[in-house]
């Protein structure tokens, strides 16, 4: 593997395992830096959503970039306020607009919105199959959400993007997804840098010889997820890119698995009905 390693969607659709997410990086010059900067260094998957505000600077960066755009991998997600059917199309249309893209790689429900997520469903099922995106999935779908979209869906949904980290595993949402053929993708796979000087992570993180973040995301991507640790530091971002020279073995993600306590450092959906 390298990083610009993809996995196959439940329709057919490769999605790179590493992403650059752009959450909270602003607006302008400071995004589009980062941007440029992750594709220079390799990455060719980059993840945005109206809310953060960015999306016109995330598609100028990814459109100036010295790489064809068919092999960039861009996400956006329908934020809230935009949910409903015919909402959730002009919705898409306007980010579309933003990113100055013919087509989105991944459209994400952001939330589950109680009243409108089905709805908003059916309108990423239009997209996808008016050719507008292509491919359709959700986030912060936990397993109560899913299960009510399964008995409306004509189409599965090629990825749920949930928080995941070894303190905050998910185990139950990971294991209903597998189950129906879904990729799960780790957003704040650094636990916003909450929990890296836990002690146990630098034990890790010291027998293989990386860093704490490092030893995060090569975690998460032994665990089969898609990983977008979210940077506008030089530095960071090709420190986060450089996963694929080195394992971590069956005792160090024992060690990491055994961390597990509910951290949820951002929006926590297990509440939403």
């Amino acid at each position: 593997m390298n990083v610009a390693s993809a996995i196959r969607l439940n329709n057919g659709v490769e999605i790179p395992r590493l992403g650059l997410g752009v959450f909270r990086a602003g607006q302008g010059a400071e995004t589009r830096r980062a941007v440029a900067e992750a594709l220079r260094v390799g990455y060719r998957h980059i993840d945005t959503a109206r809310v953060y505000g960015n999306e016109r600077d995330v598609g100028a960066a990814v459109l100036a970039a010295d790489v064809p755009r068919r092999e960039v991998f861009v996400t956006t997600k329908l934020w809230n306020d935009d949910q409903g059917y015919d909402s959730a199309l002009r919705a898409c249309e306007a980010s579309l607009a933003r990113l100055g893209l013919d087509v989105i790689d991944l459209y994400l429900i952001h939330w589950p919105v109680t009243g409108k997520r089905l709805d908003s469903w059916r309108a990423l099922e239009r997209l996808l199959a008016d050719g507008r995106v292509r491919a359709i999935g959700v986030s912060n779908f936990m397993t109560d959400h899913l299960e009510e979209l399964f008995v409306h869906a004509k189409v599965v949904p090629a990825v749920n993007q949930i928080e995941i980290s070894p303190f905050h595993q998910q185990r139950d949402v990971r294991a209903l997804c597998a189950k129906h053929g879904i990729a799960v993708e780790a957003y704040s796979p650094l636990t916003r840098g909450r929990r890296l000087g836990h002690p146990a992570l630098g034990d890790v993180a010291r027998r293989a010889g990386r860093t704490p973040a490092q030893t995060l995301l090569r975690w998460a991507l032994q665990h089969d997820l898609i990983v977008i640790p979210k940077s506008t530091n030089p530095a960071r971002i090709a420190e986060n890119a450089a996963l694929f020279d080195f394992e971590l073995g069956a005792a160090e993600m024992a060690q990491l698995d055994a961390l597990e306590e509910g951290l949820a450092t951002g929006w926590d959906p297990r509440g939403e009905p």
